[in-house]
């Protein structure tokens, strides 16, 4: 005798069949005056601000930090370097809506969620553009605003073609932490050190291309859903670059720290010449993170290893006693 299904079951779906409804995604916020500032602000990415503070790195090495003069122009040109990268970010991401919408990541960012409209973020990141230099050249001095004004057009040129080169985004963005380090000498009228400009672009350079390796390794067989040309760059050419970079930063500082600084050290012990262990043992250390594919940003790279903040501690600690000759 056959078994018969239920009759509460014989118009039911096998249960491979049946669906789920799909969910509603929720209508989107009413956007308000506060709500847009806010995502504003957020656009601009104030985390990534800490990078300006590289404007204090010459007038730092020359001693010149604390004169009477020189932290209200350092701070003004910390807020211009600030205002225009602001701008970048913002058409950078009002460009690029699309594709971060379909990012797992990216997507939570303020004009691909829909906080900040895209004409607006157009319109704050243009308007900054073009301000921000211009207050730089009565604020400041005429080659601090054409430095400014050479930043921002490298930097829109970078979103809208470069960053597809291969090499030369590398180049870029090494570029833009090279004027982030010039700025405060221009404005200070503080002569720069050849080897100060190559350990700072080759140290930059090797975080960059550290940080580009880092992201070819994670996301190796899926570079695209990042970074499109992660899929140009082969990891062990990036770690040829990073491996580079760090060798020719580590001889720059070394022939910076031997150079004739104004005649003998004059302190109890050469903070100089001996700063250069600390400054090889931070590379060193940093290596580690870079030959594991996590060195991310440079900044949450230093804080989240106390190892490599306390030789950072140091070594800034051994160049402070070299500049006050102690």
């Amino acid at each position: 005798m056959t078994e018969t299904a239920p009759l509460g079951n014989a118009t039911r779906p096998p249960l491979h069949e049946q669906r789920t409804p799909p969910r509603r995604t929720p209508p989107p916020r009413p956007r308000t005056l506060v709500g847009v500032l806010r995502g504003l602000l957020r656009a601009g990415r104030p985390k990534q601000w800490v990078k300006n503070v590289l404007v204090v790195a010459a007038p730092a090495a020359a001693g010149r930090l604390f004169d009477p003069h020189a932290l209200p122009r350092l701070a003004l040109v910390f807020a211009l370097f600030t205002a225009c990268a602001a701008a970048v970010y913002l058409i950078n991401d009002a460009r690029d809506v699309e594709a971060d919408r379909a990012h797992p990541a990216k997507r939570h960012r303020p004009i691909a969620a829909g906080q900040v409209p895209v004409p607006v973020a157009y319109a704050v990141g243009g308007a900054l553009a073009v301000l921000t230099p211009a207050a730089a050249a009565q604020l400041t001095s005429p080659s601090v605003a054409a430095l400014l004004a050479a930043y921002v057009g490298m930097q829109l040129a970078y979103c809208v073609s470069l960053k597809h080169v291969l090499v030369v985004d590398l180049a870029v963005v090494t570029t833009g932490f090279l004027m982030r380090a010039a700025a405060g000498g221009l404005a200070l009228g503080i002569p720069l050190s050849r080897w100060f400009l190559i350990t700072t672009g080759f140290g930059a350079l090797f975080m960059v291309s550290a940080k580009r390796y880092s992201e070819a390794v994670q996301m190796a067989g899926n570079a695209g859903a990042t970074r499109a040309l992660l899929t140009e760059y082969t990891t062990g050419y990036l770690r040829f670059v990073w491996q580079l970079a760090a060798g020719v930063a580590v001889l720059g500082y070394c022939l910076w720290a031997l150079e004739d600084h104004h005649g003998p050290h004059g302190g109890l012990l050469p903070w100089r010449q001996l700063s250069v262990v600390a400054f090889i043992l931070a590379i060193l250390r940093y290596a580690v993170f870079a030959d594991r594919g996590t060195a991310g940003e440079p900044e949450e790279v230093v804080l989240r290893d106390r190892a490599l903040a306390l030789i950072a501690l140091t070594w800034l600690a051994m160049y402070g006693l070299a500049v006050a000759r102690w």
